[in-house]
């Protein structure tokens, strides 16, 4: 008999923890869960307190039945599953699959896969924590009954094959609001007026920076300002300097880490998650689902030792951070390298990056604060009632800035900048080297990155760290949600500038609006969206959904049933339901009317159709309706009557390929370039409604070229017998020589003999 069997969810950490065990233990992996509710069924006994269903997945039973054989053969099991609720309840699947007894099973968690880690847990096991076990049940369930009793009526009232998920679907809420904000956003501009200055007296014209506290409407208003200008006395109003400290950011949580990642390494979520679990599960970092800022004692030392053997001990500076988030329960520690006198690892390039912000994030956290010194000098302005500011910003020690900086999600448009000022006395009469007034435009609200969103669900309490990488790879997956990529666009911007005594202007372009990887919605994300808000107010409401978290957390402490709150929300929720089903969709509520076809008189209407979001110029009793697709990035809501009737200028002849006409077009399959019966596809980079005669032409004949050097069929016993497609059909090509095929005979369907004979009768 086996003494001791351990079983992880992961065959990455079973590797890792088998080196630091002996002989006497063997370790298994579950590969995650073993049983689940199955996928096509609710699954879900309603009547009777909500009792779930499971089943083991076909591709499943065989290793159950594996780890019942090595679980029937071993004194003792040790369940090691992850330490939080999915990991709990992973191991009390395991308990009832297996048939675990409670005498000879043993549940182990740590948060940091290193032998001293694991020889501690074993020292100290626990039975499986069944208040955790029902929080993940209570989520696990109430998704399923919102999922499950949702899409059936997105299927009816919407479009069939639509889905819904409680955290998803306000996720997709929180950017659509944002897109509307776009979309209703009105470009303005304004004119801010920037002074160099310098001291009177000071012979080398030291110049410095200062903002006028007043911005102006017009090109007409700042040429009156600079004008007021020419004769004005410039003098020093205050002065004012102030010491000040900034701070490290606290070691890594889940999102902290998923945002910083996002921003410095450009990683989706799912991506960062992903390579900190193998980091994880390779005894390099602790648990990387955590809700916590704390670092063990063992760590805030570890930290010490290696900062004042690098830098000196005037750098460090015992931290401990304390969570604010109440529902904190996830791990003990923040995410941090388990070693931390390991400043690199070995392996991909992604994974060292994401350590060494790891390591450099809990390092610097230990680190003394910079010491800034901030200055604001205020100037007057005869004749003016506002005042030109100048602020500046030194670091007169960098502390924890010599190791690490946190990045920021939106940096401001504008800023002042921060720079060093003179010392000057209150009184200091000043001169204006230029004085400059500069179009400025607003900024629209920006689009969600993956970063940003998680800041905003955590800020809103909704879902937890082990949900925020499923629910933006969901609505993505669904097609709620894009991703938005969009080229930089041109506009100009006047400049006026008064040197001396003379004003002259000037005209600069500027880039703006672009875009990598924000998340934009789609037509039927918006659509699906206001249905549900109309609808189901409960499931879209922000507060609810932070509510029902604080509930999950309280099951998890054991102070409720996890079967009476799924009934608290069931009741009042399957109302809705019921009243959804019953009540009918006006059709035209999804059509959106955007003008009159100036050609035929006829409404033009954007809506969603059977193909997705589409235009239409509507037909009258002996005319047909004309339809067309919308582009890529085109919204219903947005798009204007002009946008839309150009959407109609397909299908185009572009030109002639031989005496065949190019037409390009739009079909089921993407845009496309058609000369008589063949058909190119265009590539993704190609619009169809600019795409030019020489590229078309290029397309046609890059797809000939590769259909003739690719052999229609090879053979294994011969490397030299190919049978190609030419100009004018298909052929033999056998050492350098071509043959022709006989009438009649299909090329693919030629064996080896029958080539053979083809080259052997054919006239040299």
């Amino acid at each position: 008999m086996q003494e001791n069997l351990v079983i992880v969810e992961s065959p990455a950490k079973a590797k890792t923890i088998e080196k630091f065990l002996g002989k006497e233990f063997v370790v298994k992996s579950s590969f995650g869960h073993i049983r689940d509710l199955p996928k096509k069924e609710l699954s879900i006994d309603i009547a009777n307190g909500f009792t779930p269903t499971y089943e083991i997945p076909d591709e499943k039973r065989k290793l159950v039945s594996e780890l019942s054989k090595a679980a029937a053969a071993a004194k003792t099991v040790w369940l090691a599953s992850d330490e939080d609720r999915e990991g709990e309840a992973i191991a009390w699947h395991l308990t009832e699959v297996l048939g675990l007894s409670v005498e000879n099973t043993k549940r182990i968690v740590f948060h940091e896969i290193t032998k001293s880690a694991i020889l501690k847990a074993i020292e100290s096991p626990r039975t499986v924590d069944i208040n955790l076990v029902n929080a993940q049940q209570a989520r696990r369930v109430l998704d399923r009954i919102v999922g499950f009793e949702l899409s059936p009526i997105l299927w009816k009232k919407v479009r069939p094959a639509l889905s819904a998920g409680r955290v998803q679907s306000v996720a997709v809420r929180l950017i659509v609001e944002r897109e509307r904000e776009i979309i209703n956003f009105k470009d303005t501009s304004s004119y801010r007026v920037v002074a160099q200055f310098y001291p009177a007296a000071d012979a080398t014209k030291m110049l410095f920076k200062a903002e006028y506290s007043q911005r102006f409407a017009t090109k007409e208003e700042a040429l009156a300002m600079l004008e007021r200008c020419k004769n004005a006395t410039f003098t020093v109003e205050g002065s004012e300097n102030k010491p000040s400290k900034r701070y490290p950011a606290p070691p890594f949580t889940t999102s902290t880490l998923q945002q910083e990642a996002g921003r410095k390494f450009s990683m989706s979520v799912s991506q960062t998650m992903s390579i900190a679990q193998k980091l994880y599960e390779r005894g390099l970092i602790t648990y990387m689902r955590t809700d916590s800022v704390n670092l063990s004692d063992l760590a805030l030392n570890a930290c010490k030792k290696e900062i004042c053997d690098m830098f000196g001990e005037k750098y460090s500076s015992r931290r401990n951070y304390t969570t604010n988030s109440k529902g904190a329960q996830e791990a003990h520690e923040a995410i941090r390298p388990t070693y931390i006198n390991n400043h690199t690892i070995e392996g991909t390039a992604a994974e060292k990056r994401l350590y060494e912000l790891i390591w450099k994030r809990t390092v610097a956290s230990q680190m003394v604060p910079a010491d800034v010194s901030r200055t604001t000098i205020t100037i007057n302005m005869s004749g003016s009632s506002e005042r030109f500011v100048a602020t500046g910003e030194v670091v007169t020690f960098d502390g924890f800035l010599h190791l690490y900086s946190e990045s920021h999600d939106e940096e401001p448009a504008e800023q002042n900048e921060t720079a060093i000022l003179p010392a000057l006395a209150d009184g200091t009469p000043l001169l204006a080297h230029t004085i400059t007034a500069t179009e400025r435009h607003a900024v629209p609200p920006m689009r969600f990155s993956e970063p940003l969103l998680v800041k905003r669900l955590e800020e809103l309490g909704i879902g937890r760290p082990s949900t925020y990488a499923p629910t933006i790879s969901t609505i993505i997956t669904r097609g709620y949600v894009e991703k938005s990529n969009k080229a930089a666009e041109k506009r100009q911007y006047t400049q006026l500038t008064l040197k001396g005594s003379n004003i002259t202007e000037k005209l600069a372009s500027e880039n703006f609006g672009a875009e990598k990887n924000r998340l934009a919605p789609t037509d039927i994300g918006m659509v699906v969206n206001d249905y549900l808000e109309q609808n189901f107010g409960i499931v879209m409401d922000y507060n609810f959904t932070a509510k029902v978290e604080k509930e999950f957390d309280r099951i998890a402490d054991g102070e409720q049933g996890w079967n009476t709150m799924i009934g608290e929300f069931y009741g009042s929720f399957h109302n809705l339901v019921n009243k959804a089903v019953s009540t009918q969709v006006e059709k035209n509520s999804q059509v959106r009317v955007l003008g009159v076809d100036p050609q035929s008189g006829h409404a033009v209407k954007a809506r969603i159709g059977r193909f997705g979001p589409m235009v239409e110029i509507e037909g009258t009793e002996g005319e047909k309706s004309r339809f067309a697709s919308l582009k890529k990035g085109q919204l219903i809501e947005a798009i204007t009557l002009e946008e839309a009737l150009s959407l109609f200028d397909l299908p185009r002849t572009v030109g002639k390929y031989g005496d065949e006409d190019i037409v390009i077009g739009i079909g089921k399959f993407g845009a496309y370039a058609r000369y008589g019966k063949n058909f190119v596809s265009l590539a993704k980079s190609d619009d169809p409604y600019t795409i030019t005669y020489e590229r078309a032409v290029e397309l046609i004949e890059s797809q000939k070229k590769m259909a003739t050097a690719m052999p229609i069929k090879t053979f294994d016993n011969d490397a030299d017998m190919l049978i190609k497609n030419g100009r004018y059909g298909a052929y033999i090509a056998y050492k350098e020589k071509n043959y022709r095929i006989p009438r009649g005979k299909k090329a693919e369907l030629l064996t080896y003999e029958e080539c053979l004979k083809i080259i052997n009768t054919t006239k040299k």
